[in-house]
């Protein structure tokens, strides 16, 4: 029996050797009650006897050698040294665990994968784990590329841009003195008839970029009388994605077009087809800003003659180009004559010049402007810092549950009142019933806020985001129509309370933030719930630690695939 009571313990202590709990791969000792039994097969192999001390009745179980090099490769493993991430300086991630911090001078090799601290964010433990992307810059990237050449060439000013000094005037009237670099990039290939692909970052100055020299020239060409004959037609048309846009875009080309008299129009979606032919029953606009839906009914009803464009602008390229747009654009396009080269701008008989802006590179814009213009023609102009994260706004990821998000954006306003004074908060949510919602628990808590989103009609959607523009509301609750090119110069804090669907959308939304001539020290505060959203942010992280583009984000004007049509003896291509 005591042979029998041996062997189990001893199978017991090989079970938690293997499984790790014992870490002394010499020996185990047996009290000597086990051993003093007859000697037996199970006792020869567990215990062994000294013949030299006869009172010493102590077993002992050697533990094989293949188990004692497990334990000591075990040891080395856990003992080895991590890569060391942390530098001195400011850093540039910092996590709840400051294992996982990263220096803003550290840079991962090409060939290292980075440490992530959303790594295990799609286990249900890691709910309440973040980590903040802390700024590395003051101020936006395009405007410090301005200054640093300030320091090199004196000063740069619109005058030495060539534009006429009206429209200076206008410039300093609303505090506007320096060209951002996307504007000293892109003016002057405008004002030499190229047709131009502009794509920069959120809030470097693009709206201006296209306006002023469109402006400019419509001047001159009247100065020269040269649409004496066409003055009932539209000179310059510029197509943008929302109804909000449309307003701040042509109350801009207001401001510039005050000094000369010409008359600027909008026309967005949501109004019926009387309204759009009684916008167009007098004296066309020499400038017309549009949506898409409202621009192509009143094409169809020939409300409006594009025969004597002069430009043609497709704002917020990425949206416009996406499949929901793109078959409204062709169709728009269609009406129009784009020129092929900058001599076909000019004289009797010219062409309009196209004008495609975004802060995202659009995706399919090859397949539709090959119909209208060769891709030789179009000059593309792209920001270093395009398709990369904000270095100037800082980032906080939070994993949260659904449940518990409407309290942490209540703290997170509170924080924002206590620790920077307060300020205009961007709330933005991915579908208008979540907007809706919100908005009532917002107002259970006493917070007054406004809402915008598509589903309103456009009577009620009119002067919402002008009063958040003003300060009238402190807090907009709205969808991804109020993250494309509107002025948040006075936003504080964005907030992702659903975290958004593409990188593209991301990049849009945070760009509320850190505009030129905005709020400096914008935060953008994004909530992490579902496993899809976890694979978003590692992306974010990721290019964040090696200082890269986002993924899957184009660059260049693909050339469309030629169409292949099949045939009875095979295959045709099609040109």
């Amino acid at each position: 029996m005591q042979a029998v009571k041996v062997g189990y313990f001893s199978w017991i202590v090989a079970r938690a050797l293997c499984s790790g709990r014992i870490h002394r791969p010499q020996l185990v000792q047996i009290s000597s009650s086990l051993c003093a039994v007859p000697t037996s097969v199970t006792q020869t192999r567990f215990c062994h006897k000294t013949a030299s001390t006869p009172d010493d009745s102590t077993a002992v179980i050697r533990v094989p050698l293949h188990m004692q090099k497990r334990v000591e490769t075990l040891k080395q493993t856990r003992g080895k040294n991590q890569i060391n991430t942390i530098r001195a300086g400011k850093l540039l991630i910092q996590s709840r665990n400051p294992d996982l911090n990263q220096s803003a001078g550290y840079i991962p090799g090409k060939f290292e994968q980075p440490r992530l601290c959303s790594k295990g964010w799609k286990h249900h433990k890691s709910f309440g784990d973040y980590f903040t992307i802390n700024n590395t810059k003051s101020v936006a990237p395009c405007v410090t590329a301005n200054h640093e050449e300030e320091a090199e060439q004196k000063a740069v000013t619109f005058n030495k841009l060539h534009i006429c000094k009206e429209l200076v005037q206008a410039l300093d009237s609303v505090d506007i003195k320096h060209p951002t670099t996307v504007q000293l990039q892109t003016i002057p290939k405008i004002m030499k008839g190229h047709n131009i692909l502009c794509a920069a970052e959120t809030g470097s100055g693009k709206t201006l970029s296209y306006l002023l020299p469109i402006v400019h020239r419509l001047q001159g060409d009247k100065e020269s009388q040269m649409y004496s004959s066409s003055s009932h037609k539209i000179h310059a048309l510029v197509l943008v994605p929302s109804r909000e846009l449309a307003e701040q875009v042509t109350s801009v080309c207001r401001t510039l077009c005050a000094p000369f008299g010409m008359q600027v129009k909008n026309v967005g979606g949501g109004r019926g087809v009387g309204h759009i032919k009684m916008l167009f029953k007098r004296n066309n606009p020499d400038i017309l800003v549009a949506t898409p839906g409202a621009l192509v009914k009143a094409l169809h009803r020939r409300c409006l003659d594009l025969s004597e464009l002069s430009f043609f602008v497709v704002d917020e390229a990425d949206t416009m180009f996406d499949p929901s747009f793109s078959g409204m654009l062709e169709s728009i396009l269609s009406h129009t004559n784009i020129a092929h080269n900058p001599s076909q701008t000019r004289g009797p008989g010219h062409r309009a010049q196209l004008l495609v802006v975004g802060a995202t590179f659009p995706g399919g814009v090859g397949e539709v402007l090959s119909k209208v213009t060769d891709h030789s023609s179009i000059v593309v102009i792209k920001s270093k810092m395009l398709h990369f994260l904000m270095p100037h706004v800082k980032q906080t990821f939070l994993k949260v549950k659904g449940a518990d998000k409407i309290l942490e954006l209540h703290q997170a306003m509170k924080m924002l009142q206590q620790e920077k004074g307060g300020g205009a908060v961007l709330v933005f949510c991915n579908k208008s019933a979540t907007v809706n919602w919100l908005g009532y628990g917002l107002d259970e808590m006493g917070v007054r806020n406004a809402r915008l989103q598509g589903e309103m009609p456009a009577p009620v959607r009119a002067g919402i985001f002008h009063s958040f523009q003003k300060g009238v509301v402190d807090v907009l609750i709205c969808t991804d129509i109020a993250s494309r090119g509107l002025d948040t110069s006075g936003v504080r804090l964005v907030v992702n309370y659903d975290f958004p669907e593409s990188h593209t959308d991301y990049i849009h939304r945070a760009g509320r933030v850190g505009r030129a001539g905005g709020m400096e020290n914008g935060e953008v505060l994004s909530f992490v719930t579902h496993p899809w959203d976890v694979e978003q942010v590692q992306k974010l992280e990721t290019a964040a630690r090696r200082r890269a583009i986002l993924p899957g984000m184009e660059s260049n004007i693909r050339e469309p695939k030629p169409k292949v049509a099949e045939t009875d003896t095979g295959v045709e291509r099609l040109n």
